[in-house]
Order: C-alpha cells, then structure tokens, then sequence
C-alpha cells in the first residue's frame, strides 16, 4: 500500500544538528587537548627554568664561598704584611738606635743582629773610650755583655762585644 507517487528519501544519521553538535564537540576536545598540549610543554619549560635557577644559585654559592675564602687567605696576607711591617719598622728602630748609640770616637766594622743578641766588631782609641761611652750602653740593654780587645795596626784597639739577652726576655717578647 502506497499512498505516494514518490519513493521516500532515506533518513541519515548525520542531520544539520548532528553534524553542529559534532563539529562543536571537535572544536571543544581540540581546545582542550591544545590546552593540556600547552600546560605540559609550560610545566616542562618551568621545571627546565627552575634546574637553571638551581645551577645558578649552586654556581653561586660556590662562588661567594671562594670568594670567601680569597677574602680570608687576602686578609692573612694583609695581617702578615702588617706584622712583617711592623717588624721591619721596629728593626729599622732599633737599628738606629743601635747606630746612635756608637759615639763618633768609635768605628763599627761591623754588627751581627740575633735573635737574642748582638755581635759589634769595631775600632776603639783605648780601651777605657769603650768602657765608658759605649760598654755602659750595652750593659743597660742586654743582660750579659763580653768584649774582647786586640791591639790594630794604627795604635787603636780592635773589640768584639758580644751582648745576649736571656731566654726568658726572648720569649716574652
């Protein structure tokens, strides 16, 4: 029983709607697996960037720790530098004052400074020239003192005075 002259046209499944709401569905799964797509490749680029901040921030710490040491091996330096200084400075004191002591009647050939004492090799008029303007002297500085006398060529006497510190002042010092 047909009523129609014209055959009837086959229903489809992919209607104007169907076709829509598939299209709508794409576009949204697409969206969301671009976005999940682009958040793993931030998150990589974030846990990239933190690895290199953490190698920075170890290259720095290891930086300011040989700095730190380069500043305390520096400030040694300058420590002995001042004690070398200052001993140098004291010696170069003494020294003068050592000089200052000998009176014009007297000629130093030669002087040896130790550690704990001095050796003077020298020129002398007479004997009691020495005794009085240059022995004194050396008796009120170091503890023990010994001279030597023999005659010079020129009719003067040629001394060796050797003078030592005791041990004791040495170390205190």
């Amino acid at each position: 029983m047909k009523y129609s002259y014209t055959k009837a046209s086959g229903k489809t499944i992919f209607t104007k709607e169907f076709q829509l709401l598939f299209a709508f569905f794409s576009v949204t799964i697409f969206m969301l697996f671009a976005t999940h797509n682009l958040l793993l490749l931030k998150n990589h680029n974030f846990e990239q960037d933190m690895a290199e901040t953490l190698k920075q921030k170890d290259d720095f710490v290891k930086s300011t720790e040989k700095m730190k040491n380069e500043i305390a091996y520096i400030e040694k330096q300058v420590d002995l530098s001042e004690e070398v200084f200052t001993k140098n400075s004291l010696l170069k004191d003494s020294i003068s004052n050592l000089f200052d002591l000998v009176p014009g009647r007297i000629v130093l050939s030669e002087a040896k400074i130790m550690e704990n004492g001095l050796i003077l090799y020298g020129i002398t008029p007479n004997q009691d020239v020495y005794n009085f303007m240059l022995l004194a002297p050396l008796r009120s500085i170091f503890h023990q003192t010994y001279s030597s006398f023999y005659p010079a060529e020129n009719g003067w006497l040629r001394f060796v005075s050797t003078n030592y510190l005791e041990e004791e002042t040495v170390s205190e010092e």
